[in-house]
């Protein structure tokens, strides 16, 4: 019997991303595009006619804004998916930070020129965000918010070839946590960082995110957690009370000079369909920390972490997976607990207290 389709009706008041967006969806044997909408008025309507799987929405639009939208949608009793495909979250802007707050799955920013050959070259990206969004477990927005071809999948290999850890990891016995998240995480991080005490050792986050968004969401965090939290910069040490974000766009590994822990970022191609990739920090700490490493993957969509945690977990970390019943998309946590990565699965909010447990 065929699968059904992913259907997904697009919200955009230019004709041209509509129409561009329609041809990127429709390539993808997985998903059909059962209606565009100018506005989010027409929307709704359409929305009465045939129910989507997952929108995909404009932030600026006429009559009723895309955040509007939005939180209307994620305010019903089984909202339904949304990504935000939009300009209007460039730099990390406080349009993107409240679409994470009210529900959407997904970001995917547009250039505010050459939109049309931007959405076609980021076919897979596209297409991708839809999958995660369709999978991912939506729940009602809480009462106080309410008032082209398949490019390969590299390994972590082509940014830090496998090595041996290092003998002993004599220099140190200071503890270090790394953490990955993909679909959902944005929230998982806050609930997660938020608990941490001021002296918590020292954490490296990858948090797949578009370029220039990490900074606002790193800032965002600090504001809202007792330890200090920023996007990392190359050679940034690995404090205690800190947490160090990898920049979107770049790879971001785990390096130690004798006693001192600290980040290298770097360019590179995308591994594992990702840059960040988790896998790549995952495999730096377990080249550099060795046993003196806590890691946690966290809610997502895809493999990204999962041989790199296994890596961790061979040389004597200790590795937490998030459970399903917490996750947004199991996909990333799922692909460790197969792969024999991991020590303990937990709901998100018992992690923070086993982490502490485990690096004091």
């Amino acid at each position: 019997m065929k699968a059904a389709k992913i259907k997904v009706l697009i919200v955009d008041d230019s004709a041209v991303v509509r129409q561009t967006l329609s041809e990127v969806l429709e390539s993808d044997s997985q998903i059909t595009v059962i209606g565009t909408a100018m506005d989010p008025l027409f929307a709704i309507k359409k929305i009465q006619e045939e129910r989507p799987d997952v929108i995909i929405s404009d932030v600026e639009m006429p009559r009723m804004d895309g955040l509007s939208f939005l939180k209307q949608i994620m305010s019903d009793q089984h909202p339904i998916p949304v990504v935000i495909c939009s300009s209007k979250t460039e730099t990390g802007s406080e349009n993107a930070l409240k679409a994470l707050e009210y529900g959407a799955v997904d970001i995917i920013q547009k250039p505010k020129l050459g939109t049309k050959v931007f959405l076609e070259e980021s076919k897979v990206r596209i297409c991708d965000a839809v999958k995660a969004a369709y999978q991912a477990r939506i729940r009602p927005l809480p009462a106080h918010v309410v008032t082209a071809a398949v490019q390969p999948k590299l390994t972590a290999d082509v940014i830090l070839p496998k090595p041996e850890p290092m003998s002993g990891n004599l220099e140190t016995t200071e503890k270090v946590i790394v953490v990955g998240a993909s679909t959902g995480g944005t929230e998982a991080l806050r609930e997660f960082l938020e608990v941490l005490p001021v002296d918590a050792p020292g954490i490296v986050i990858v948090q797949h995110m578009p370029e220039h968004f990490t900074a606002a969401f790193a800032k965002r965090l600090d504001g809202l957690c007792k330890i200090s939290v920023k996007e990392a910069e190359d050679n940034d040490t690995v404090l205690r009370g800190r947490a160090l974000i990898a920049p979107g766009n770049k790879h971001t590994l785990l390096k130690r000079a004798g006693a001192r822990y600290f980040v290298e970022v770097k360019d590179g191609p995308l591994v594992c369909r990702h840059r960040p990739s988790v896998d790549v920090l995952f495999r730096s700490a377990a080249r550099y920390a060795g046993k003196n490493a806590v890691a946690v993957i966290m809610t997502g969509m895809g493999d990204d972490g999962s041989r790199g945690m296994k890596e961790l977990h061979d040389v004597g970390a200790y590795t937490i997976a998030q459970d399903e019943s917490t996750c947004v998309v199991f996909g990333m946590p799922n692909e460790a607990i197969k792969a024999g990565a991991v020590d303990v699965v937990l709901p998100l909010q018992h992690i923070a207290r086993e982490v502490l447990q485990k690096a004091y």
